[in-house]
């Protein structure tokens, strides 16, 4: 794209009723819009102010980020857009729990008690005397700017709280970004320090020497053992390991695809979390073991293995079949029936089963698995969210001391030794 543009000086006289002429003079800047060709002329009364706009436009055209401020998109019409896109990516609940925070970025939003904002979602009708905040939504991605976003957080954390505020702000910079790709307009940073954070709490994890008495444990239950041995030896989400179908593991590679989640009604989701959710994980020969072991009690649905972690039915004396199960095993009875007793039985402090999966994750970075395989095992898109939400210390201090030694140990004196008779000779 090319822009030539001009600035002219203008002058108009008007004259008003009781005879005074009044002379106006406006400075033009004149050019053709680079992408549709159409003539446009911008006023300004100052000439400094119209020399400035033509330097923003040569910048623009030069750097490939030009856009006709009349016709780009307001935030309201990007948010849409990046709800489209999601869609079909994340899981639907996933997806309405997107659509209910961005409503806190394009507005309006009722300053007012969660009663009168029920109504008002409920109904649209505001209550009287109620103040209503316009946010983003009608304002253009090309007017936004870093103050606007960061006057607009301030709102949002007043009004809604921080953590709402912040979460906002991360699906806004989500948003943003896309419209950059999409539409061409290049978005306005971000501001820093929004908020003052509180430290995210890690989730308690279990020692090394607790996991191996809970898988030792689960080795010598063949009821309930492969329930709560599953997540620590594999990685996985209460929702991926309830979802697993006995079709998704492959004995023969020895691995386990993981490709749809299970919600907490006991339905079936043929995706993941996120994208990256969907991958394979490597068995061990103790995970394999108890898998096998599991698949011949395993209760059947219709008389057909199906999935992995069914509802029990009832038992019977071995070797009679099951009576009923093989259906969804509802995630708080999978708490409260598998994953609670074995903590109580040993005595260990009780953790969720969703810290199992940073156990496995704290555990492979801590045997030296590069980050880049623990990230892809676990289902992250990017390293980075493996670095900083889920690895955790599972060793202590001691072994970092000796690691030390190690690395700082002088020769020994035999090499030492040989190594001056070297030199010497």
């Amino acid at each position: 794209m090319q822009l030539n543009i001009s600035i002219t000086k203008r002058v108009r006289r008007r004259r008003y009723p009781n005879g005074i002429v009044v002379r106006l003079v406006r400075y033009v800047a004149n050019y053709r819009d680079p992408k549709s060709g159409r003539r446009r002329q911008e006023f300004f009364e100052l000439a400094k102010d119209a020399q400035r706009r033509r330097a923003e436009l040569v910048a623009r055209v030069a750097s490939d980020t030009y856009v006709d401020e009349r016709t780009a998109p307001t935030v309201a019409e990007v948010v849409d857009h990046w709800l489209a896109d999601r869609a079909g990516k994340v899981k639907p609940n996933t997806l309405a729990g997107h659509r209910v925070v961005v409503g806190h970025i394009t507005g309006p939003w009722l300053a007012g008690t969660r009663e009168q904002r029920a109504v008002y979602a409920e109904t649209g009708r505001p209550p009287q005397g109620a103040l209503l905040l316009p946010m983003l939504g009608k304002v253009r991605v090309t007017d936004l700017t870093t103050a606007a976003i960061r006057a607009w957080h301030r709102d949002v954390a007043l009004h809604c709280g921080g953590y709402t505020a912040n979460r906002a702000a991360s699906l806004l910079r989500s948003i943003l970004a896309l419209s950059e790709e999409d539409f061409g307009i290049r978005a306005p940073a971000m501001p820093n320090n929004l908020a003052l954070r509180r430290a995210r709490e890690k989730k308690a994890i279990l020692t090394s020497e607790q996991i191996a008495a809970i898988i030792a444990a689960a080795r010598e239950d063949p009821e309930h053992g492969i329930f709560y041995a599953f997540p620590f030896l594999s990685g996985t989400r209460p929702s991926e390991q309830l979802g697993l179908l006995w079709d998704e593991v492959d004995f023969e590679r020895d691995v386990i695809s993981i490709c749809r989640i299970q919600e907490r009604d006991g339905t079936l989701t043929e995706m993941t979390k996120t994208e990256a959710g969907t991958r394979e994980v490597p068995m061990g020969p103790s995970l394999r073991a108890m898998l096998l072991d599991w698949r011949v009690r395993c209760p059947r649905l219709g008389g057909e293995l199906h999935r992995v972690f069914p509802g029990p039915g009832r038992l019977q004396p071995w070797p009679r079949p099951r009576l009923g199960g093989g259906g969804p095993l509802l995630y708080q009875n999978f708490r409260t029936r598998y994953w609670a007793p074995v903590f109580a039985k040993l005595g260990l402090p009780y953790v969720t089963p969703h810290s199992a999966r940073h156990s496995y994750i704290s555990t492979l970075q801590a045997q030296g698995i590069e980050v880049g395989l623990v990230a892809k095992l676990a289902g992250h898109a990017s390293a980075v969210v493996t670095l900083g939400h889920y690895t955790q210390a599972v060793r202590g201090g001691e072994v970092a001391a000796a690691a030390l030694e190690r690395a700082y140990q002088p020769p020994s004196s035999q090499s030492l030794t040989g190594r001056l008779d070297y030199q010497s000779s």
